[in-house]
């Protein structure tokens, strides 16, 4: 099933998190340079490793979508689940 045109696509969608987190991840850089509290900087700590786990959970949604979804579509059951076992590896 195609998309309309003018929706983002699930990899532009995972670019813009991506995106986002480096911001994130910046302004942590920042409030530790300034020597900010500690306090504060865990929760953008916190903040950054939630997005980071749903830009994981995205990546491993299109990785299903694209690869593993083909892999079944063309008989190699035992390759999709392999390489869906490995990808859960590598997240988890």
């Amino acid at each position: 099933m195609s998309q309309p045109a003018d929706e983002p696509t699930a990899r532009e969608e995972i670019t813009k998190r991506l995106a986002r987190i480096a911001g994130h991840a910046q302004s942590l850089k920042r409030m530790w340079e300034e020597g900010r509290q500690i306090d504060d900087m865990l929760t953008q700590v916190a903040a950054v490793r939630a997005a980071l786990d749903q830009a994981g959970r995205a990546m491993l949604e299109l990785h299903i979508e694209e690869s593993v979804a083909k892999a079944v579509q063309h008989g190699e059951t035992a390759d999709a689940i392999r390489e869906l076992k490995e990808a859960l590896d590598r997240f988890i």
